[in-house]
């Protein structure tokens, strides 16, 4: 990543691929192992690209007025709010991010970090969950980067995030209410790396 993040131009955001959502934890889906291996296709791209790569992670104290709405999770100073272990070893290319909100936008330093990437084009977001914190982190993005008259392009790989199937919340219908929410705000979804038109840098 160029240390000057005046110069970025590209920015991948990594939404909660942490132990508490994946691998352990009362929320955790080891399903979601299945969209890793293309959010490492993501990772490498902006690595060799020498673009900014953004990793959020779920962090909560026990007093977290969030459990009062999902149960206890992602615990700060425990292995659940870590990243994954096959994302972890990237983590020093990139700026890591705790969120104790399903938005990362209002994340402490998020707004500064923006505002400091002032010649980002492209923002490219991945991770969990497809309907909650993938468009409550990226749709209020979108409205910032609007409000403040920033042409800044919101992509999303749909092979690169995932949701869960549970009595009451069915996956598809979940995951396209999403779809249609991020695409009225602006948000292009494609359906893989492979669909994004890369820019000369």
């Amino acid at each position: 990543m160029k240390e000057n993040l005046k110069d970025l131009q590209e920015l991948l955001i990594i939404i909660d691929m942490v132990n508490g959502f994946v691998k352990e934890g009362t929320l955790a889906n080891p399903d979601y192992m299945k969209i890793v291996p293309k959010q490492i296709e993501l990772i490498e791209k902006f690595i060799e690209r020498k673009q900014g790569i953004l990793f959020i992670k779920d962090t909560h104290t026990l007093d977290s007025v969030e459990f009062k709405t999902f149960p206890v999770h992602c615990l700060e100073g425990t292995k659940e709010s870590e990243l994954i272990d096959e994302l972890k070893v990237y983590e020093n290319y990139g700026i890591s991010i705790p969120k104790n909100s399903t938005s990362f936008m209002f994340a402490k330093g998020l707004l500064g970090l923006m505002k400091e990437m002032e010649n980002l084009k492209t923002v490219v977001g991945c991770g969990v969950l497809h309907d909650v914190c993938v468009p409550n982190g990226l749709i209020p993005l979108k409205n910032y980067f609007n409000e403040m008259d920033r042409d800044v392009e919101i992509i999303v790989p749909k092979d690169t995030i995932d949701t869960y199937d549970a009595p009451g919340h069915n996956k598809e219908e979940y995951a396209h209410a999403s779809d249609l929410l991020m695409k009225e705000s602006g948000i292009k979804l494609v359906r893989s790396l492979n669909d994004i038109e890369w820019r000369e840098i």
